[in-house]
């Protein structure tokens, strides 16, 4: 069941802890709402954000560790519950995590003409996002669903989200589990999220539909991070969308990758030094040589663009 947290089987994890009665598991977040952050988001692709930009909830925690996450201020700062919101105090934290206060936020955004709910990794969190959906539909509002996700997914989750999410946002990181287990501590990760995006892809196909400002309405968009020193493996990652889904599938190949968090340190050379414009532009020329026709591409110099501070009101701000 998706929302059975007394013994939490929700991402590839299988835990299988009793979330009622802590935050014992890989994610390290309770059965509480576990939000860190709410805000409108410009810096997605266009298609996601437009020009007025999203309304994005960022969960607290995550089922991967990510030696390179952006986001590791929420996500992973010492791995405890107490710290997972950086510079919130306990009164701000439980204001957040008030579910009236959170819908009448998001609601707030939501009136203002933006029509895009976003949910950031929400893999470990399913039931507090269907609670969040249900609670924003019973206000009127029928916002685009985008489920942002690092990919790292249950095949049957993703199943049963079916009818309920309108665009699914997943990565695409890994090929070599080798490589998966080194960055993010999980071997397994390019054959469960693998199947993960064939089921989103099973679900929405290979057209991504807009509205008539172009912003995403249903579909499927899959993000791959190019990372430093690892070309072969973006071109293995795209060889196996081609393979496995179609290259008419939207792909968002990004360049922003920075080194940070636990990524500064030389004993993860190359991962320490920023992405060279010549790695970029040789995947891009393999995707294109692939025949991938629908996507995105980034500026090399993005690379210092995307770094939230979560102790802000807005992180992106």
């Amino acid at each position: 069941m998706l929302t059975d947290l007394s013994n939490c089987t929700l991402c590839p994890r299988n835990c299988n802890i009793d979330r009622y009665q802590g935050a014992k598991g890989y994610c390290r977040v309770d059965a509480g709402l576990n939000i860190a952050s709410i805000c409108i988001h410009k810096g997605e692709e266009p298609v996601i954000g437009g020009i007025d930009g999203i309304c994005n909830i960022f969960f607290s925690g995550c089922n991967l560790r990510c030696i390179y996450c952006q986001n590791h201020e929420i996500s992973q700062p010492d791995l405890s519950v107490a710290s997972i919101a950086v510079g919130l105090s306990q009164r701000q934290l439980r204001q957040l995590n008030n579910f009236e206060r959170i819908i009448s936020k998001v609601t707030a955004i939501l009136s203002t003409g933006i029509n895009s709910l976003g949910f950031v990794s929400p893999s470990h969190m399913i039931p507090q996002m269907l609670r969040i959906i249900s609670g924003i539909h019973e206000k009127g509002f029928k916002p685009v669903i985008i489920y942002n996700s690092n990919g790292y997914d249950n095949v049957e989750t993703i199943r049963n989200l079916n009818g309920i999410i309108d665009v699914y946002l997943p990565d695409f990181k890994y090929i070599n589990p080798d490589t998966a287990f080194k960055y993010s501590g999980a071997r397994n990760y390019p054959e469960v999220s693998l199947k993960a995006i064939k089921e989103m892809y099973y679900q929405k196909g290979s057209t991504l539909l807009t509205d008539e400002n172009g912003k995403a309405e249903s579909g499927l968009l899959i993000r791959h991070l190019v990372l430093p020193g690892h070309i072969e493996e973006s071109k293995k990652v795209l060889d196996s969308i081609a393979e496995n889904l179609s290259t008419g599938v939207n792909i968002s190949l990004m360049s922003q990758y920075h080194p940070i968090h636990k990524a500064v340190d030389k004993a993860f050379f190359p991962l320490n030094r920023t992405l060279y414009a010549s790695e970029y532009e040789s995947v891009v020329n393999y995707m294109q040589l692939l025949g991938f026709r629908n996507g995105w591409i980034q500026a090399i110099e993005s690379s210092a663009n995307y770094l939230p501070d979560f102790s802000k009101d807005n992180p992106f701000g």
